[in-house]
């Protein structure tokens, strides 16, 4: 029976002392990064952040002054049935609707909008990033920079994210804002109040 083992025993230990001569003399060492946090703690991202918010601020405001507004015009509405027959109050409820519907589609259009900035400025600062995180990756001689949401478990030493940050901020700061897209609909004309 020994001597049935002593081959199996034999084939393991060259098997493994190939495997371990592989694994010395091809490092690979691989490096993760939490995207997230580099774009949120970067100047960069802190600038789009600040942005995106304030814009986001000001449509919900719009938001609630229109509905304020709409709900007001119901209000006329409703009172207004009363005093009119079916016949003439179904065009003022069709045009009501109508309206109703319009200016959801253009809140919408505008939230979208403020959406696609953000990915815009995401994109641009992540292609800004790409050089930065190439020469971090050669200095460290690693071949592969993963996302961190993409590893089951490394070590901190791997995690390069402060280091990105702060080379991202003395390289680019705030970076330049994007421009806004063009409106989905080119055709749209803005209103524009004759009394300003």
């Amino acid at each position: 029976m020994v001597r049935a083992l002593y081959p199996l025993c034999l084939a393991l230990a060259l098997l493994g002392a190939n495997g371990g001569a592989a694994q010395t003399t091809a490092p690979s060492p691989i490096l993760v990064i939490d995207s997230e946090r580099l774009f949120l703690s970067s100047d960069f991202g802190l600038r789009v952040v600040r942005e995106i918010e304030a814009r986001g601020n000001d449509l919900a405001s719009e938001n609630r002054q229109i509905e304020a507004e709409l709900a007001a015009a119901e209000q006329e509405l409703t009172n207004r049935r009363t005093s009119m027959t079916p016949e003439a109050f179904q065009p003022l409820a069709d045009a009501f609707d109508t309206r109703v519907q319009e200016t959801r589609q253009a809140q919408a259009a505008k939230s979208r909008a403020l959406n696609a900035q953000l990915e815009r400025e995401r994109e641009a600062f992540l292609n800004a990033a790409g050089p930065v995180l190439q020469e971090l990756m050669s200095a460290a001689g690693a071949s592969v920079v993963l996302d961190r949401r993409t590893v089951f478990i490394s070590t901190t030493d791997s995690d390069i994210t402060a280091a990105a940050v702060a080379r991202l901020n003395a390289d680019l700061g705030q970076g330049t804002p994007t421009p806004p897209a063009a409106p989905a609909d080119p055709t749209a004309v803005p209103s524009v109040n004759p009394n300003e």
